[in-house]
């Protein structure tokens, strides 16, 4: 997939009952008092890989986002509400896939602790589930990891269709405790 063509995704999910539509598109520098916003949170930060304390660090990081777009590593999305009438509201989460070339890519997302409870995370996991598996025709699987204990992360997997595979032991420094593995694959292919 070229570059300008990645650059310009911008995929939509569904508004429910109690929630609004949902706009993913690539981060941008304007996004970064969001994401301090958002990693002001104990929960985010507690299950988070990485640590923003400020909107220069955010910052960065939405500029790191853009640096992986770049070099199609890590292909990361601004989770968005819908306004009515298709303009962009709050920050409502991230999601990102991740190696989307590699043997193993993998999907990853959090969610703002305002927008938690009203399917932010299951909307937006499965719209960049099935863009992945459409605008990657080789890919067969994506793998989903988060810590064993993170139970919200579990029920998000299984929302999706990304089935329990294994339990992944703890590796410190980097992946101090236990973990888990879920697995799902593309429509039509057999779990290996």
């Amino acid at each position: 997939m070229d570059e300008s063509a990645v650059r310009q995704v911008r995929l939509e999910a569904g508004a429910t009952g109690s929630a609004p539509a949902l706009l993913l598109r690539p981060w941008r520098p304007e996004d970064a008092a969001g994401v301090a916003e958002a990693y002001r949170d104990p929960v985010l930060r507690r299950w988070a890989a990485v640590t923003v304390r400020d909107e220069a660090e955010a910052l960065r990081w939405v500029r790191h986002q853009g640096d992986q777009w770049a070099k199609e590593e890590r292909l990361a999305f601004a989770v968005l509400e819908a306004r009515p009438g298709g303009g962009e509201g709050r920050l409502a989460g991230h999601v990102v896939l991740k190696a989307p070339h590699g043997a193993e890519p993998e999907v990853g997302y959090w969610t703002a602790a305002h927008a938690r409870g009203r399917g932010v995370a299951p909307r937006a996991l499965a719209t960049l589930t099935d863009w992945a598996f459409t605008a990657f025709p080789g890919m067969t699987r994506l793998r989903l990891m988060h810590e064993a204990e993170n139970t919200a992360s579990c029920r998000v997997a299984e929302k999706t269709g990304y089935g329990f595979d294994t339990v992944l032991p703890a590796a410190p420094p980097e992946f101090p405790n236990d973990g888990h593995l879920h697995v799902r694959f593309a429509t039509g292919q057999a779990r290996a």
